[in-house]
């Protein structure tokens, strides 16, 4: 039995996004560098065993949507783009990935969508305030559900 979902994001961001945010984000879709310094997703803390056989915390940074090529189990390919906004009247950046995703996963990359959220144009506000920001399905449903982002959180489908 397999837990994965697919994960579709599609969000327009304003322009107000510095040089190094754009490098991190930009190695999170898999299209750069990994950045010295990391201020979007900081931690990515994991769990390994010492000599000793006793459970020790590690930190292990890695991109989040860098997918690509066959997905394994939602059909079609993984994939990430950013592209800028700069000759459209709304100036920013558009973001697109799709990417399987298990839901242990689904607490960092929640951290990377909450901060997308807070830096997309509005014309992904909702009418109760939150921000849609994407599409989540488990890889047997037909339907996806929508993803939104509402106070800081990311109203990830039970």
């Amino acid at each position: 039995m397999s837990d994965i979902h697919e994960l579709t994001i599609a969000v327009d961001l304003r322009d107000e996004i510095s040089e190094a945010e754009l490098a991190e984000l930009s190695w999170h879709l898999g299209i750069g560098p990994r950045p010295e310094r990391l201020s979007i997703v900081t931690r990515f803390p994991f769990v390994v065993e010492d000599d000793s056989g006793n459970p020790v915390i590690e930190d292990d940074p890695h991109p989040l949507l860098a997918g690509r090529g066959a997905a394994s189990r939602v059909g079609g390919v993984l994939c990430s783009a950013l592209a800028g906004r700069g000759d459209l009247p709304r100036k920013g950046w558009s973001l697109m990935a799709r990417q399987e995703i298990h839901p242990d996963e689904f607490d960092r990359v929640g951290e990377l969508l909450c901060w997308l959220a807070e830096r997309a144009h509005e014309t992904h506000l909702l009418g109760d305030g939150a921000v849609r920001i994407g599409f989540l399905r488990f890889h047997e449903a037909e339907v996806p559900d929508l993803l939104r982002v509402e106070s800081g959180q990311v109203g990830w489908p039970a």
